[in-house]
């Protein structure tokens, strides 16, 4: 429905991924190769998805991923997604790049939100950022740290797809295919780099991030005092080190396979990061999540918790709010049905529910 209802460049930036986009088949392949063992005759007639994250009650145990420019997707989307953080009381991640201010969006989310943050230039930037988020009173800091430089998404540069929104006679005539949503885009204005208006300073998506060091890690922590998370994490010892550093938490994650098409999938690698780290230490995950069951893999693989991206804005495109809330019903539906077929009840950590991999 999405793809239908989106101009075809809208969808691709969306959906696509870098290079060939093997390293998003992969993700498929890698979390369908997780089976999980039916056990029966176990009273699962009440079954609770409630978890905790970072000692917050959370109504579910996936939450949502930051992803940039959601307005494309529908004008507020931004806030679509924050209105279902603030239901669910899950954490919503605010992008860099996000196309809502993230003061309006904390407020929107009545303080479910993180704020997701690039290390880009010379870092100048990417500090003020941080302390607009201190200011305001966001509590969890997410760096991602697996774009040193941007990938190459062959669609985007099919399409000639940029930040800013440039029009060109391509670009028409696909937007002017597609009247119903170019025409809401139109009366809603043109979505951009929202963070960026309130300070007066550009932001260049595909700008080298590459300077981001060991160091620049120590210094955020000095200046953030919140919970820090670092997103994009497929290496073991890479996350031992952050562990060591003070980071309060890892995301395994491959950024859907948006950046980089040759590395590993995260579900194939969050059960050594269990195993090395600890039971105790926070591990996140997300990439590829597509359905209830697939975030039971991850959860029964070691993550404690779930981010899901993509298929949230395929489902405000189709139809709007509603359709966000249904997918998140859906997700539940779907992970509540999975935990009753391998005996669970809830989402304590159980040594007889085990993922084996094909």
């Amino acid at each position: 429905m999405a793809k239908r209802r989106l101009p075809r460049m809208i969808f691709d930036y969306i959906d696509g991924a870098a290079g060939n986009e093997a390293g998003a088949l992969r993700n498929r392949h890698a979390l369908d190769a997780v089976s999980l063992t039916p056990r029966i005759l176990r009273d699962v007639s009440t079954r609770s998805l409630a978890t905790e994250v970072f000692g917050a009650k959370a109504g579910v145990p996936f939450g949502i991923a930051p992803m940039g420019m959601c307005n494309l997707s529908a004008p507020g989307a931004d806030l679509m997604l924050a209105r279902l953080a603030a239901k669910y009381k899950v954490p919503v991640g605010v992008s860099t790049v996000a196309s809502t201010p993230m003061e309006e969006m904390i407020e929107a989310a009545e303080g479910h939100a993180w704020f997701q943050l690039y290390f880009s230039g010379d870092g100048e930037g990417t500090f003020r950022l941080v302390d607009r988020a201190k200011s305001a009173a966001y509590q969890t800091l997410v760096l991602t740290v697996d774009v040193p430089e941007v990938g190459r998404r062959l669609r985007e540069l099919r399409h000639g797809f940029k930040m800013p929104f440039r029009i060109g006679p391509r670009q028409f005539v696909d937007f002017a295919l597609h009247p119903s949503w170019s025409l809401r885009t139109l009366r809603s204005g043109r979505p951009d780099l929202a963070n960026f208006r309130k300070d007066g300073f550009d932001f260049d998506r595909t700008e080298s991030r590459a300077k981001a060091t060991w160091d620049t890690l120590s210094e955020l922590r000095e200046r953030w005092h919140g919970k820090l998370v670092v997103k994009g994490v497929l290496d073991v010892q890479d996350a031992i080190w952050l562990k060591e550093r003070g980071v309060d938490a890892v995301q395994v994650s491959n950024h859907g396979a948006r950046q980089f098409d040759c590395g590993p999938s995260p579900i194939e690698v969050v059960p050594n990061f269990r195993s090395k780290l600890g039971g105790d230490y926070a591990i996140f995950l997300d990439s590829g999540i597509r359905s209830g069951s697939d975030i039971l893999r991850a959860i029964v693989s070691g993550a404690d918790f779930v981010f899901v991206g993509r298929i949230l804005q395929f489902a405000i495109a189709a139809n709007g709010e509603a359709g966000l809330f249904q997918m998140w019903k859906v997700l539940e539906e779907e992970l509540s049905i999975a935990m009753a077929m391998v005996g669970l009840s809830g989402l304590e950590r159980d040594s007889t529910v085990k993922g084996n991999r094909s």
